[in-house]
């Protein structure tokens, strides 16, 4: 524990001391990971930097409701876009309130303020093709209970929800016997290839016309309002409120049709959601668009950084527990039994479970990264000192070595391929694990494949998991060249 204490202090000094931009005069900007957050967010983004007030910090792609909201709720982001029906299901947890006054009322205690409503209405509804709904002859979501065998793919947080998929069953009557969780952006092509032929949709989502699909009836008005609103910390606009001011200038602004529009925009003709955004606010300007290599080059930092850092950590702590695991039987048992145990965690489940304790952004993803990047370190340690000759210890004792020269000039030299070996399964794993960071705001390539998610757009996509490949294998490479720098020349042939 006292390690683990230790760096984590460790890990806080460097998270505050590398490229963390101040909060002083900033606004953080966040979004959830679905084409119109990210619009509404850089939609809001824009009129705060043409405010002039405060500078804005970009956290976009943060997730889902939970993560986002403990985001605003603990001060890591200002201000995001939400859905009435969102804050009153998920976060008031009280479907009854249903006027914005009463939500405002509610959310008092918690210093969190709404705007009045962006102007459309972003229900839940249930979509099928258009040939299917034919072909079964369904035109309400009553009529799915002819049909339990009908192939469903729903949203993760669909299937988890209050006003979800439980109780969406519950109300009907439903017993659909075939039903996956999928990511949102992916149901589309899911249902166009026929591996699902059933998804939750957004009324305002901009693929509706392109798949032909046909949204069923709610005829027992189960869903309920979900007016786009502005959910904010009210320190936002106690500290700007010329900004707060002209955000408000928004509400209403927005009608379904536009903002369906807004989302074609993006997912079908490609535009990036800076280029939506100022579309919509007819201010289109030349330059203001970094350049894709520029872009590149910054998360291509961004994810180093996460890496090396939670690599050196990893190390820093890992070789000491390998070596004190060959010292001590049952003390070494437990460490190997800890390090093994904290890969069982899924990593975007150890992510959340440490947002409480660190917040979003960097500081609990080099934790995460740095848990995960300890067992190989840990095994190898210990699997390379405790597998040597016993000859070599009794000869070290023979020269009169202390143990500390024996374990300098004998054990950990001896051992050093199968120490470095897995230094470098650590530090390959970190980097595909340090994609998922992006979720919790802390950037790097990740950040490059949840927007091509929230696209559905393959290059995107393949802008970020290509790099990452890449980093992948030039640290694999430059490990190589160490292993001929560390590794005695004698050891090694």
């Amino acid at each position: 524990m006292k390690y683990l204490t230790l760096m984590s202090f460790f890990l806080l000094f460097i998270s505050q001391s590398f490229g963390q931009e101040t909060r002083d005069k900033t606004i953080v900007v966040g979004s959830k990971t679905f084409t119109e957050s990210y619009i509404l967010a850089e939609i809001i983004a824009e009129v705060i930097e043409d405010v002039g007030e405060a500078k804005v910090e970009r956290r976009f792609g943060l997730g889902g409701t939970g993560i986002v909201f403990t985001a605003l709720e603990t001060g890591e982001i200002d201000i995001y876009p939400e859905y009435t029906g969102t804050i009153t299901e998920v976060i008031i947890k009280n479907p009854t309130i249903t006027s914005v006054k009463d939500i405002r009322e509610a959310l008092a205690n918690k210093n969190l303020i709404i705007s009045e409503s962006l102007g459309f209405n972003n229900t839940y509804a249930i979509a099928l093709k258009r040939s299917t709904a034919e072909k079964l002859h369904i035109k309400t979501i009553t009529d799915l209970m002819k049909h339990p065998g009908i192939l469903v793919g729903f949203s993760h947080e669909f299937l988890k929800r209050n006003d979800g998929f439980p109780a969406l069953e519950k109300a009907y009557g439903l017993n659909l016997t075939n039903v996956i969780g999928i990511q949102h952006g992916l149901a589309y092509t899911a249902i166009e290839s026929g591996k699902i032929e059933l998804t939750d949709i957004y009324s305002t989502d901009a693929k509706l016309t392109k798949f032909d699909l046909e949204i069923l009836k709610d005829d027992h008005n189960f869903f309920p309002q979900y007016y786009a609103v502005l959910f904010a910390r009210k320190k936002l606009a106690e500290e700007f409120p010329k900004t707060w001011h002209a955000l408000q200038k928004l509400e209403g602004r927005i009608r379904d049709e536009k903002m369906q529009e807004l989302n074609a925009r993006a997912e079908i003709d490609k535009k990036t959601f800076q280029e939506v955004a100022l579309e919509f606010r007819g201010e289109l300007r030349k330059g203001t668009q970094s350049s894709f290599l520029k872009k590149l080059w910054e998360v291509s930092l961004e994810h180093l950084y996460l890496v090396m850092i939670s690599l050196v950590a990893a190390i820093f702590i890992g070789v000491p527990l390998g070596i004190i695991a060959t010292r001590y039987q049952l003390l070494g048992q437990a460490i190997l039994l800890v390090s093994g145990l904290l890969q069982t965690i899924p990593s975007l489940a150890l992510l959340c479970f440490l947002i409480p304790f660190f917040g979003i952004g960097t500081l609990p993803s080099l934790v995460a990264l740095f848990l995960y990047g300890l067992l190989p370190i840990v095994r190898n340690t210990y699997s390379g000192i405790i597998s040597l000759d016993p000859h070599y210890r009794e000869t070290a004792r023979a020269l009169g070595l202390t143990h500390v020269e024996e374990l300098r000039f004998v054990e950990l030299p001896l051992a050093s391929i199968t120490l470095i070996s897995g230094i470098k399964t650590s530090a390959v794993i970190n980097v595909g694990t340090a994609t998922l960071a992006a979720l919790i705001g802390a950037g790097g390539y990740g950040k490059l494949i949840i927007t091509g998610l929230a696209l559905n757009d393959i290059p995107t996509i393949l802008s970020g998991a290509i790099p990452a490949a890449l980093m992948a294998l030039v640290i694999h490479a430059c490990f190589e060249v160490l292993d001929r720098i560390i590794i005695p020349k004698g050891i090694r042939l």
